[in-house]
C-alpha cells in the first residue's frame, strides 16, 4: 500500500549454523526487509549472528536490535562493527541502547550504574562510531532505541532510525510495562520537536511490536490478553497500544497503517514467534 513501510523480524533462537541460515533465508523469502538480533545473554551474540545471516541470504539487511552499550568498551565494540560491516557487504545496521535488564548486569559482573551513567556510555559509543567512520563511506545506518528524554534526543541528533520501545523500564532494572498510546504519542512529539529544532527530516521511526496475534476473533483475543496482563489494561486500551497487533491479516494491516499515520512509524519489527503469522500481513502492505 505504501513503499515507505519497512518490516523487520527479531530472531532470538539459534540451535546450529544450518538451522540459523535456513531461518534467515526464510525471513528473506517471506518478504521481510531486515533481520535483527537482540543483545541478551540468553540469545545469540548479535554481530556473529548478523554476519552469518548476511552470508546465508542475498539482499535482506541485518542488524543489532539493540546492542547494550554498557556491556562494551566503545573502541573495541566499534572495531567489531567495522569488521562486521565489511563481512556483510554493507548490509549491516547498528542498533544501540543504554541497557536496562539488571539481572544481566549481575550475571556478567558489570556494575548496573545509574541511568545517567548508562546513557553516558551510550553517548561515548555513538561518538566513537562517528570517529571511526569519519573518513569512510561505508558507515552502517545507526538506530538508537529507548524511551527516556535524553536517549530520544540523542537519537534525534545522531541516528538514522529512532526506535520507540513502546514500554517503560523500571529504573532499578527489574521489569517493564507497556506505554499507553498517549504516552507513546508524547515520546514521538518530543522526538519530532528535536528533529524540527535540528532541521532533520530524513529520520525513520521504528516501533518494536511485542505481541502479534493473527486471529479471526479479535475481540476474544483482546479479552484473553487483558486477562494475561491481569486486568492492568482493558481490551480497548490494549487495542490502542502501538506495540501490539491483534486481528485478522486485514485488520492488522489497517492497524499498521493507522500507526504509520498517527505516530509516523514506518518501520515495524516483530518477534521471531510471529515470523510466519505476520508474513500473512506483508502482502497487504508491500
Amino acid at each position: 500500500m505504501t513503499a515507505d513501510l519497512r518490516f523487520g523480524v527479531s530472531l532470538t533462537t539459534l540451535e546450529d549454523r544450518a538451522s540459523w541460515a535456513d531461518k534467515c533465508r526464510r525471513a528473506e523469502d517471506l518478504g521481510y526487509h531486515v533481520i535483527t538480533v537482540p543483545d541478551h545473554l540468553s540469545m545469540p551474540a548479535p554481530l556473529p549472528a548478523c554476519v552469518l545471516a548476511a552470508e546465508a541470504t542475498t539482499n535482506i539487511r541485518v542488524g543489532t536490535y539493540v546492542s547494550n552499550a554498557s556491556f562494551y568498551n566503545p573502541v573495541l565494540f566499534v572495531r567489531d562493527v567495522v569488521t562486521s560491516g565489511q563481512l556483510t557487504d554493507g548490509r549491516l545496521e547498528i542498533g544501540l541502547g543504554a541497557g536496562w535488564a539488571r539481572r544481566e548486569f549481575d550475571q556478567t559482573g558489570i556494575p548496573f550504574e545509574s541511568a545517567a551513567k548508562r546513557v553516558d556510555r551510550l553517548a561515548e559509543t555513538v561518538a566513537e562510531l562517528g570517529r571511526a567512520y569519519h573518513h569512510r563511506t561505508d558507515r552502517p545506518p545507526l538506530l538508537i532505541g529507548g524511551s527516556g528524554d535524553r536517549v530520544l534526543r540523542m537519537a534525534a541528533r545522531h541516528a538514522d532510525i529512532v526506535s520507540f520501545s513502546g514500554t517503560a523500564f523500571d529504573p532499578q532494572g527489574w521489569g517493564m510495562a507497556y506505554l499507553t498510546a498517549e504516552e507513546v504519542n508524547e515520546r514521538v512529539a518530543l522526538v519530532d520537536a528535536e528533529l524540527g529544532r535540528l532541521g532533520r527530516d530524513d529520520v525513520r521511526r521504528n516501533i518494536i511490536v511485542l505481541r502479534t496475534q493473527v486471529t479471526d476473533n479479535r475481540p476474544a483475543a483482546l479479552e484473553d490478553y487483558s486477562r494475561f496482563l491481569k486486568g492492568t489494561m482493558s481490551p480497548d486500551q490494549i487495542d490502542e497500544l502501538p506495540a501490539v497487533l491483534i486481528g485478522s491479516p486485514e485488520e492488522i494491516a489497517q492497524q499498521v497503517l493507522t500507526r504509520h499515520k498517527k505516530f509516523g512509524f514506518s518501520y515495524f519489527t516483530v518477534q521471531e514467534a510471529a515470523l510466519d503469522t505476520f508474513a500473512t500481513v506483508l502482502p497487504l502492505l508491500t
